[in-house]
Parts: C-alpha cells; structure tokens; sequence
C-alpha cells in the first residue's frame, strides 16, 4: 500500500502541491534494487537543480555541524548486504538528482530493526500477532534496499502517470529512473514474481514532505499482502473479492485489538490506485478516531502481470511512527531518531505503550522570514532548504500571511521555530541558522527577500 494517509483533521487540510516536469519513464527493463539506470535526459528540471545550485554556504556555518552524521561523511553504509555510498545517492552534477545529505545520512540506520526501540518494538509486536494467528504463513521482510526504479515505486502498482506523487517536489530523485523508495509497496511485484504469497514488509521510506511535530522525510511502514487460490473461497458462497476483503477486515481489527485493546472500531470507503474495494480502518482512541491503516482487495492488474492470474489478494500498509506516537505517547518526531539516553534508557524490547516521560522543557524560538515567491517556488523545496541548515533543530515551518500586490507580486511569510528536543539553543546559534536560511533560500529558491 502506498498509504498517502493522515488522520481525520488532517486530512481536512488542503495543500498546494506543484508538479515538475518529470523526464520520460524507464524502459521496461527491470533493474536490480539498488541500481541505476546510466541513461539519463537532457536537464529539463528546474525544481530539482535548485539543491546544487548557487554559491556555497558562509565558511562560518556551524549550525552545519549540528546535523552533519557519521553517516553521512562515511564512504558507504551497507543495506540488506549491499553497499551504498554517498556519490550513489547524493549526485551534485546530476540534475535529476534531489538528495541532500541529510536524507542521504538517513540510509542504514533502520531504527525499525532496533528490538529496543519504540519503531522495533511495535514491528515485533505485530510479527506476534502474525506469528500466533497465522503460524508459519507470512515471510517477513525488513532489510530491502530503499533504492528501486521509478517502474517499481509507481508503474508496479499502477500509480498514474500524472499523480502528484511521481513530482520532484514530493519524491527524492537518486536520478531520472531510480527513486528512493516512498513507500514498502515498491517491492510488492518483485516478492509476488518471487513466488511470496504471504509476505510483510517493513522498512524505511523517504518522502518530501511539510516540517512540523507529525511529518518527516524519512519515516517507516509496514505492508502486509496475501493471495488466495480459487479453491480457498469456492466453498464460501462469495466471490473471491468478496471473501478476500471479509477476510482482510477479520485480520485487521485483531490487529487492531492486539495493538490498542477492546476498542470501538469502524471501516471507511476511500481510494488507493492499487486495490479496489479500498478502505480505512479507524478506532475510537483516547476521545478521538484514529485512523490506523489503509487496505483494500489487490487490483487484478497486478496480480496478473505478476503471475497470479485467477487469484486475489489483500494488501494493507501502516506507518509505524504515526501508531507509536499514539502508543507510547511521544509528542515530536524527531525524537524518535534521537540518541539521549534519556529518551532511548525508557523503551524495552517487548514493553509496548510504555509511556514517554518528558526530559526538556525547552523553548522554542521563532524567527520570521518574507519573500516575493516566483512560479517555480513550493513549500516542499523551502522546507528542504531549511532542513538543510537546521537540521533536526528545527521544529515547524509554518505559513503566517501571504497577499498579492497591484502588480501581482505575491508574498509569503513563513514563521520557523527552532528547538532542540535535548539541550537549551543560544542566540548565536539561532541567528546563524536564520541568516543561513535566508541566504540559501534567497540563492537556491532565487526569491527575492523582503
């Protein structure tokens, strides 16, 4: 599932997105995971070159240090037992390619795979349920690599060729035919060509997206997929579209159940462009609906091109963070990728919803920057610019006014607040992060500053 999924009030909030324009698709040739197609069009894609554009950065940027990882400076780190280093995801000279250090610094880490750590320890608990329910059945994947082609990020599972998703301003671009993948689903038709019938994949993916307590560019998921033959529902009196989805709402509200405890539960008709019927399941947790996951019965296409012909499937997809902000009752994002002891010395591997106890306290600051915006200009790109500098000592990059002028300028002010989840900011830091800021977003936006 790609599951392009918020709660009920966020779903409410509408968002400007800008395409760019994309060069044309792969050919058919499958590549391996963590390769890359040599061939690449000529440059026509604005919205990526403002990454590696303008002049460098002051020499003086401290506020570098603060975000810059071992990670990120080592010459490669190893996934699933292939080796990535940094020229094969972060290409300055390559103008398809939109993948900062920052994310690069990301690859390898796999929190998910810490049995002591909120993310491993949800994942472990849902391998329980599983594991108890359906012995032996589901293979589990949970250390693929997170490099794949655009064919099987998008065309795999049926993603129009015009959908938002597919943009530069929404996906990270290792080049013109390989992606870093948005969502587990990307390796959905590989693992069903495999001869994978019952299979749960979890992972990290990597997504452009808005700065604030809830989102992040780098985020885990786990899809559940299951096939079914013509011989398992023909005794049901239903057809295999019907018994498959009767089964797949059973498996997730005992999931559900497993996770959060006797809870009032409901179904929700929605669209993916993968499954049909699709839905969205959502309990009633601490005086609020939450949703918990998007499913749905696997679209024929997918099955047949991928060998299944006369069968169906289920398949569901969740993000691990979302349901363990809930859980354990973590407050910030960024916490979950950080060191402190003071956050990590609290979890225990097979304690779920222990419940996060607050170690700072400290304040945020905010500072306000303006600017006349230019057609090329989008949210996504001014928060990967602000990331860029502040790392994860930013906070919220939040729009306060915007207004047109006669000679139909438009302005934007964007208010950023900076805090650390660990320590007491100072002055100088902050004000060399914002001047920071604003030159890059004056040199690589080329807006002009207010």
């Amino acid at each position: 599932m790609r599951p392009l999924i918020r709660s009920a009030s966020c779903r409410l909030r509408a968002r400007v997105r800008a395409m760019a324009t994309l060069p044309a698709t792969a050919a058919s040739t499958r590549l391996t995971p963590c390769s890359s197609n040599p061939a690449r069009p000529p440059p026509r894609l604005p919205l990526a070159r403002f990454l590696h554009s303008g002049p460098p950065p002051p020499p003086a940027l401290r506020a570098r240090a603060l975000w810059t990882s071992a990670a990120a400076a080592a010459a490669a780190v190893e996934v699933g037992g292939v080796k990535i280093a940094r020229e094969d995801v972060v290409k300055e000279g390559d103008p398809t390619n939109n993948v900062p250090d920052t994310i690069y610094s990301k690859i390898g880490l796999q929190l998910h795979r810490r049995d002591n750590h909120p993310l491993g320890i949800l994942k472990n608990t849902i391998y329980e349920y599983f594991d108890k329910n359906f012995s032996g059945q589901f293979d589990k994947f949970d250390d693929l690599c997170p490099l794949v082609s655009v064919k099987q990020n998008f065309d795999d599972v049926l993603v129009p060729a015009d959908h938002v998703s597919r943009s530069y301003n929404d996906t990270y671009y290792v080049d013109a035919q390989t992606v870093l993948r948005c969502h587990t689903s990307a390796h959905q038709a590989e693992l069903l060509r495999d001869g994978h019938t019952h299979f749960l994949v979890t992972g990290d993916v990597y997504r452009r997206d808005s700065i604030d307590s809830t989102h992040y560019p780098c985020f885990h998921q786990m899809e559940g997929f299951r096939v079914f033959s013509p011989d398992e529902w023909s005794g049901s009196g239903m057809d295999g579209t019907a018994y498959a989805a009767a089964d797949l709402k059973k498996t997730l509200e005992g999931l559900a159940k497993h996770l959060f405890g006797a809870v009032e539960m409901r179904w929700v008709d929605t669209y993916f462009p993968f499954t049909n019927p699709s839905f969205e399941l959502e309990i009633y947790f601490q005086d609020d609906w939450l949703e918990v996951l998007g499913c749905g019965v696997t679209e024929q296409e997918i099955l047949k091109d991928n060998g299944r012909t006369d069968h169906v499937a289920w398949a569901f997809g969740l993000g691990l963070e979302r349901l363990a902000m809930v859980l354990f009752d973590i407050p910030d994002i960024r916490l979950f990728w950080s060191n402190d002891k003071r956050f990590t010395s609290q979890f225990s591997e097979g304690k779920l919803g222990v419940k996060f106890k607050p170690f700072s306290k400290f304040p945020p600051c905010y500072k306000d920057v303006s600017f006349w915006i230019n057609e090329e200009f989008t949210e996504n790109n001014l928060c990967e610019v602000v990331r860029g500098i502040a790392g994860d000592l930013v906070e919220e990059v939040k729009l306060i006014d915007n207004f047109t002028n006669k000679k139909g300028m438009t302005s934007h002010c964007y208010r950023i607040a900076y805090r650390s989840m660990e320590r007491s900011l100072t002055d100088e830091e902050i004000n060399d992060m914002q001047w920071n800021v604003r030159e890059e977003v004056k040199n690589k936006l080329k807006v002009e500053l207010r």
